[in-house]
């Protein structure tokens, strides 16, 4: 089930909209992707962890007592924890929307439904290149093209929505043949995940590798070239998000703040919660985590996708949060400002451009 309406109306009145959590409940992983420290050549099997299952619901719990109704897991490879179906199954009972992140080795028809069942709605396959051969060589998974493609044809048939999440590397050497490719394996939207070569939190999800040592001509190039795509194919990625991630680049003044530590949190295998992925130190335990231990201080530091471009999209019910706290101060044309802004209506926008895909239609 999902959060009643009434208490999804009530955040956005009262605290800028429910929240989301990235879980990797796992760092252990089956792939050995050239841009990513979870490789399985990298990480030794000795230091493989696994969040555990008590703990997991647990802090389930506590997110979703704390306005935080998404629960994004991933890993590592999240189909290679063996709770993994009753940590969604707890996280959906109480109410959490569950999306999972996976690499689509382990997807077959069994468990595509079994997802389905433990409440999965929504689910995002990686995908590396718009070539076969240079995807599976990255991945070090052969045929796994395959397994996704028909793992996209049951979940459109269970009404699951799947989205192909793509990072934005050397790989693609051209993104205009993208769209293409992506629709010959059943996906109907892209989501890109801007290149990391060093991370400070826990998160093992970079690496300094050529794959994503870009340029910040090459970068900006690429850029361009992803928010062009959304001519011929459902780009997740705002279009304000893009151009903040562009002004980052060139030193230029950025439109909107991130939201992480505020509305968005990263929650690692030890069951440690951060304000990000990005951020060098955590805040705590999970176990004592509470409303005084939110941030919202205009962080504007680095381009982690799951953050950012969420941040553009949510800014809206922020600042209308902030608005008629402005009026019940009576500061009325400041809460006018605040409402009837440029950066508001651009986070309208962005929002209203995603509607079917943000309501799983």
């Amino acid at each position: 089930m999902s959060a009643p309406l009434s208490d999804t109306l009530r955040l956005i009145l009262t605290d800028g909209g429910p929240g989301q959590c990235i879980f990797p409940i796992n760092n252990a992983c089956n792939a050995a992707c050239g841009f990513c420290s979870f490789n399985r050549d990298d990480l030794p099997r000795s230091d493989w962890k696994f969040a555990d299952l008590e703990g997991s619901k647990k802090a389930a719990d506590i997110l979703y007592a704390n306005g935080i109704h998404y629960l994004i897991i991933t890993g590592g490879e999240p189909m290679m924890h063996p709770n993994l179906h009753e940590i969604c199954a707890h996280a959906a009972g109480i109410g959490m929307t569950v999306l999972l992140v996976t690499n689509g080795s382990l997807l077959n028809p069994d468990s595509c439904r079994k997802l389905k069942e433990n409440g999965v709605s929504s689910i995002f396959i990686s995908i590396d290149s718009h070539d076969t051969v240079s995807h599976e060589e990255n991945r070090g998974l052969p045929k796994v093209l395959e397994r996704i493609k028909t793992a996209n044809a049951e979940f459109a048939r269970l009404g699951v929505q799947s989205t192909a999440s793509v990072t934005m590397s050397r790989l693609i050497k051209d993104y205009e043949k993208l769209p293409d490719f992506l629709e010959s394996l059943g996906f109907t939207a892209v989501t890109f995940s801007y290149p990391l070569v060093h991370l400070g939190s826990s998160f093992l999800g970079y690496s300094d590798s050529d794959l994503v040592k870009l340029s910040n001509e090459d970068l900006d190039a690429a850029f361009r070239a992803v928010d062009s795509l959304r001519r011929r194919f459902t780009v997740i990625n705002p279009t304000a998000s893009i151009e903040d991630m562009r002004s980052l680049l060139q030193g230029r003044p950025q439109s909107f703040d991130c939201l992480a530590g505020f509305k968005y949190f990263y929650l690692d295998w030890d069951l440690q919660i951060w304000r990000c992925h990005h951020w060098e130190t955590p805040i705590g335990s999970i176990f004592d985590f509470d409303a005084s231990k939110r941030v919202r201080d205009g962080c504007q530091k680095c381009m982690i996708d799951c953050m950012r471009d969420p941040s553009v999209m949510q800014h809206a019910a922020v600042a209308l949060t902030d608005s008629l706290a402005h009026v019940r101060g009576g500061r009325f044309s400041t809460a006018a400002k605040t409402m009837f802004s440029r950066k508001t209506a651009t986070s309208v926008a962005a929002s209203a451009g995603q509607w079917r895909w943000i309501m799983g239609l």
